[in-house]
């Protein structure tokens, strides 16, 4: 367990996952009752979350630049809290492309993705919620197997909607938002891959 002087770093990094969770649940209830015309009024609350998020990464960087002495080397301390950060950064994103695209409505398909980066979210929130025990990985190890197999989900519905969009739109246009979209969410689930990737080379590094 974490000693008093290093639970800042845990807790930042749980608080962080928890902004992630918030988004993406919040991208879910977009789409599951979109509705095109108040599409700037979630923009606007979506990037009330993320600039929560971005407070996290900001009292990181500001720690780690007065430590002395921190539980982890500080350059990991410093990816992982950047690369948390990108996962609430491309959610961000993936409804802005709602509004660039003027999409009107939601595929099957997207709200699908859109469940399966919540899951991921939620997983990466477990495994960092375990990241103060990493000198005892085996838990750690479970969790970081089983957020590359949802990522793995997320690779296949990325290339099974992107195909399946030319049988659901006729618009060139459309199909080319809808690949946009599809690209992000695939990209967003690649995020949260990334912070698995952050916490497996700090268990290799500590144990």
């Amino acid at each position: 367990m974490a000693n008093k002087a290093d639970r800042f770093y845990y807790e930042n990094f749980r608080e962080a996952a928890e902004h992630c969770c918030r988004a993406a649940d919040y991208l879910v209830e977009c789409l599951s009752s979109y509705k095109p015309d108040r599409i700037r009024e979630m923009l606007e609350k979506m990037h009330e979350i993320e600039h929560s998020a971005d407070k996290k990464k900001h009292e990181m960087s500001a720690a780690l630049a007065k430590a002395f002495v921190t539980p982890i080397d500080r350059e990991d301390l410093a990816e992982l809290s950047q690369n948390i950060d990108e996962v609430c950064d491309v959610i961000e994103e993936i409804l802005q492309r709602f509004y660039i695209n003027q999409i009107q409505t939601v595929t099957r398909d997207g709200l699908l993705f859109a469940k399966k980066i919540a899951d991921c979210c939620r997983l990466m929130k477990d495994m960092l919620s375990e990241l103060e025990n990493f000198k005892k990985p085996e838990k750690l190890h479970a969790m970081i197997v089983e957020l590359n197999h949802t990522e793995e989900e997320c690779d296949a519905i990325y290339l099974e909607s992107a195909l399946r969009v030319r049988e659901q739109r006729s618009d060139v246009l459309e199909i080319v938002a809808w690949r946009e979209i599809y690209h992000c969410m695939e990209s967003c689930a690649d995020a949260c891959e990334h912070v698995a990737d952050s916490v497996e080379t700090i268990v290799m590094k500590n144990t």
